[in-house]
């Protein structure tokens, strides 16, 4: 029997589809997760408890497989799982559905002034001018970071009529690499970031790219606040070289309440609420979770493991 520690928050969705050769033991409190975890030789530790979770892991000292739901995995102890042989799976394109719908969205928020449409109904106020009159369709978007959220967001854009160019770490045909993107900023009208937060991604986009980029064109980030050098896209949203910005993520979070990005006209901010405004994570989780368990008893690589050197 190999020992399974697991939340019973997805007990519902996973306890009857168990393999026979799996020890389940379900945790319910953080108390009990951190009792179990040095039990585990497989181990899946979400909590909504995040400092918990992570040390969870870090206390895992007979895991062989360690799982989480979540896509960016920078805060987890993977030097240490590194040196402990652990294989490490994450949520990688979990999220890719609803967060390309929020990426939408944002957009669609800019395109159409919709803030403002919102403002004038809690005045009672019927406007008989549009506040945004951009259209999606015929615009173009550079998607930074072409992964499973990346990728699923193009695929959105496309179908709104956007000429999409995606970029990742490595280029491909139609696909501009690490090296080019950069070069190729002004000639976009939205710029979508979601690429995995490493230390080669911290302040990705600063006082240079923003000057780079179209004048009036807005940024998006779906990735983690560091991506942003937010005092330098505060400055060039003050001189109007930035149009717009829609930030799902922040640097704090939670952002703090006198910090200048809240009240800022031309920022919109979704306080990290893209990745759960859904109700089918936790099964697709538990799908990827099975399929996974049924590799592993066989002796095969498990999709979606984490380079623990890379750090995605």
């Amino acid at each position: 029997m190999t020992v399974t520690v697991l939340s019973s928050h997805v007990r519902p969705l996973l306890e009857a589809r168990l393999p026979a050769w799996v020890e389940a033991r379900w945790f319910s409190s953080s108390e009990e997760l951190l009792a179990f975890a040095p039990e585990a030789e497989i181990g899946w530790f979400d909590t909504f408890d995040f400092g918990h979770t992570v040390e969870a892991y870090r206390i895992a000292i007979r895991a062989r497989w360690l799982n989480t739901m979540a896509a960016g995995v920078d805060p987890f102890p993977l030097a240490l799982m590194r040196e402990r042989g652990v294989v490490f799976t994450n949520g990688a394109g979990l999220n890719a559905v609803t967060i390309a719908e929020y990426a939408v969205m944002g957009m669609l928020t800019i395109a159409k002034g919709w803030r403002e449409v919102v403002r004038a109904q809690e005045r009672h106020e019927w406007l008989d001018k549009a506040p945004g009159r951009m259209e999606l369709a015929g615009s173009r978007a550079l998607v930074v970071g072409a992964g499973g959220i990346g990728s699923r967001i193009a695929q959105l854009l496309r179908g709104l009529e956007v000429d999409v160019t995606e970029a990742r770490r490595r280029p491909a045909p139609g696909v501009l690499g690490a090296d080019e993107w950069r070069g190729a900023l002004g000639g976009f009208d939205w710029v979508l970031v979601a690429v995995p937060s490493t230390a080669d991604t911290a302040r990705l986009f600063g006082a240079v790219e923003f000057a780079a980029m179209k004048p009036g064109a807005a940024i998006l980030n779906f990735s983690r606040g560091a991506v942003i050098d937010q005092q330098a896209l505060l400055a060039a949203l003050d001189s109007g070289q930035v149009g717009a910005a829609f930030l799902d993520v922040t640097d704090p979070e939670p952002l703090p309440p006198e910090h200048p990005l809240w009240s800022h006209d031309r920022v919109h901010i979704s306080m990290h609420l893209s990745g759960r405004s859904q109700d089918r994570l936790f099964q697709r989780g538990v799908d990827r979770f099975l399929a996974n368990l049924n590799r592993y008893a066989r002796g095969e690589p498990l999709s979606h493991t984490v380079d623990l050197v890379r750090g995605y």
